[in-house]
């Protein structure tokens, strides 16, 4: 491997780490605390000193710097602390690439890659705020009264449910998966709070084709896990998650303004998902249980169609409840609740889901979690994906 550009196989998940989850506003805790206590947690997993962390990664511009945290924890060194560029939850899965880059080429030791939000401390997240200029793609699309993320990403989904026959079932069976899985998690702000098909379809528009239950949840909270070089990850008590692969990017023009991409009705992760599978030495088929980060369900439909589990116009037959639930369904999906129903840690909390599998240690276990796909923020740029695997597929 030495030879070869790649992180395949070269660093390992030891630790995972989170605080309870709360709806947005509702945390006792400022967001410096949250991360602190996130990472603490991800270390107590690890069996590690947090003292040995040298590094921090995230994205979309997380207020808890990294020497802030540095100094709290009491760090001897900061060697390395990296921020993925966009907006949104695109770069999920890119903070983690960018941490393990850091250990794979010698700037690190042990990475922690983490997410804070306090929501009633900074502001709602997916509410617009009075702006007295609007410039970039807001320039364009406030005039005509184009003012959140749901009216923004609900034009891309209904292009692409055009041109492929895509019906409001397959985005359903979306939302009651996630809300399934949460019922068996106790840490999902949805957990006992379960969705069925009439409340689904009773339930408000926020923008066609999006009723409220196609729609993320906004909440508080952290979540946090620990990187280290593969050749130590058989040192720690956990069962190590390696990284298999990791991707991130855009295609052709895809961020070009006002809403003027050449592949309009994109979840951007056609250029993407080719190079995650090269990187990682796996099929669609080698996949046993995906985590998809739901902004909005339309966004999952598209995203798992470019990674290759259906085609399009397939997605009404492949995107059923039966076929997206733990354990007997062909590709479990979104299995502690996902953005909908167990958190909306900007997509974070689906990371950790990912490496649960990969242990066997989740609430809702798929019966094939060899290998593990992460599917960063749709419809952005840069988009971001991960594959984790088990020792048993290096």
């Amino acid at each position: 491997m030495s030879g070869e550009r790649t992180l395949r196989g070269r660093v390992a998940v030891v630790g995972i780490g989170e605080t309870p989850y709360y709806k947005h506003g509702q945390s006792p805790d400022a967001e410096f605390k949250l991360a602190l206590k996130a990472i603490l947690a991800a270390c107590a997993d690890a069996g590690l000193d947090p003292r040995q962390i040298d590094g921090f990664a995230s994205y979309s511009d997380d207020r808890s710097e990294a020497t802030r945290l540095a100094a709290a924890l009491g760090l001897p060194r900061l060697r390395t602390a990296t921020m993925q560029w966009g907006g949104g939850g695109g770069g999920c899965c890119a903070a983690v690439a960018n941490g393990a880059a850091a250990i794979a080429t010698g700037q690190a030791d042990c990475v922690v890659v983490f997410r804070s939000l306090a929501q009633g401390q900074y502001g709602r997240f997916g509410q617009t705020t009075g702006v007295n200029t609007a410039s970039g793609e807001k320039a364009y699309l406030m005039p005509y009264g184009v003012l959140s993320p749901p009216q923004r990403f609900a034009m891309r989904v209904q292009r692409y449910m055009h041109e492929h026959g895509v019906r409001q079932e397959a985005l359903r069976a979306i939302a009651l998966a996630s809300y399934h899985h949460a019922q068996a998690n106790p840490r999902a702000v949805m957990h006992g709070r379960p969705l069925d098909e009439a409340r689904y379809d009773e339930s408000r528009w926020i923008a066609e084709p999006f009723h409220l239950f196609d729609c993320c949840m906004e909440n508080d909270g952290a979540a946090a896990l620990v990187l280290v070089d593969a050749e130590r990850a058989r040192d720690f008590p956990n069962k190590p998650v390696y990284l298999l692969g990791a991707a991130s990017g855009a295609g052709y023009r895809f961020a070009a303004h006002p809403h003027n991409s050449a592949e309009y009705a994109s979840a951007n992760f056609g250029t993407v998902a080719r190079d995650l599978y090269d990187m990682a030495r796996v099929t669609p088929a080698d996949v046993g249980v995906v985590q998809s980060y739901e902004n909005f369900t339309g966004g999952v439909v598209m995203a798992l169609a470019e990674h290759g589990f259906f085609k399009p116009e397939e997605a009404n037959d492949f995107l059923t409840l039966e076929n997206l639930t733990a354990p007997k369904g062909r590709l479990p999906l979104n299995t502690s609740g996902g953005n909908l129903a167990e958190c909306y840690m900007h997509g974070f909390e689906l990371v950790l889901e990912a490496v649960r599998q990969v242990r066997g240690t989740s609430t809702s276990q798929a019966p094939r979690h060899d290998v593990a796909l992460v599917v960063g923020g749709p419809m952005v740029a840069p988009a971001s994906n991960l594959m984790f695997g088990s020792e048993a597929v290096l």
